[in-house]
C-alpha cells in the first residue's frame, strides 16, 4: 500500500478543479520555471543546485538525473534521492495525484545507488530500496525492496537481491575498474 495522505474533493468538482486552494500559484509557477531549466541543462551540478535550493529536494551526493527528468511540480520537497543513484532520462516522479473524489500527497523516497530506467513513472508514496534497478518504462506503482532489479507496468520484481548478488559476481569476471 502506498502510503499517501487522503484529503476530500469539495464543492461538486473534481479534486484539481481546485488545485489553487491545494497549493500556491506562484510556488506551481516557481516550480514549473525551475524544473523546465533543470530538463535541458545537460550540467548534473547545476540540476542539484536548482532541485536543493529552489525545489527544496533532498538530493544526496552524486545523483544524476537524466535529460528530460520531471519531479513533481506541485510538492517537490517530498521528494528524497539518495547518494549516487540515477534517474533515467524522461523519467516522471510524482509526490502527488489529483483524482474525481480526493487528492492524495506521499513521500517519494528513492535510496542510495539506485538505478531507474528511462521513461518510467513513480507515484507518490513510494519507496524505492538500496541498490535497486528499475528498468525502463516501469511504473513504479509499490515499493521495491533494496538491491532487485524490477520493471513493467505495473512493476513486478524480475530477479530478486540475491539472484541480482549472483548474476553481478558472474559478470564481474575479467572487468577493470575505471581510472
Amino acid at each position: 500500500m502506498r502510503r499517501t495522505e487522503r484529503y476530500a474533493a469539495k464543492g461538486g468538482a473534481n479534486s484539481l478543479w481546485h488545485i489553487y486552494k491545494t497549493v500556491s500559484f506562484f510556488k506551481v509557477a516557481k516550480n514549473f520555471a525551475v524544473i523546465q531549466v533543470s530538463r535541458y541543462t545537460p550540467f548534473i551540478p547545476v540540476k542539484n543546485f536548482l532541485f536543493r535550493f529552489f525545489l527544496k529536494m533532498d538530493i544526496g551526493e552524486k545523483a544524476s538525473f537524466a535529460l528530460m527528468v520531471m519531479p513533481d511540480v506541485m510538492f517537490p520537497e517530498r521528494i528524497k534521492v539518495g547518494e549516487n543513484s540515477i534517474i533515467g532520462f524522461n523519467t516522471t516522479i510524482l509526490a502527488h495525484e489529483y483524482l474525481i473524489d480526493e487528492y492524495r500527497i506521499g513521500d517519494v523516497v528513492i535510496g542510495k545507488n539506485v538505478l531507474i530506467g528511462a521513461n518510467s513513472t513513480i507515484l507518490p508514496g513510494i519507496e524505492i530500496g538500496d541498490g535497486a534497478i528499475i528498468s525502463a518504462a516501469t511504473l513504479v506503482n509499490c515499493d521495491i525492496p533494496p538491491g532487485v532489479f524490477a520493471g513493467g507496468n505495473p512493476v513486478k520484481i524480475i530477479f530478486t537481491k540475491e539472484q541480482m548478488e549472483e548474476r553481478l559476481a558472474s559478470s564481474r569476471v575479467g572487468l577493470t575498474p575505471f581510472k
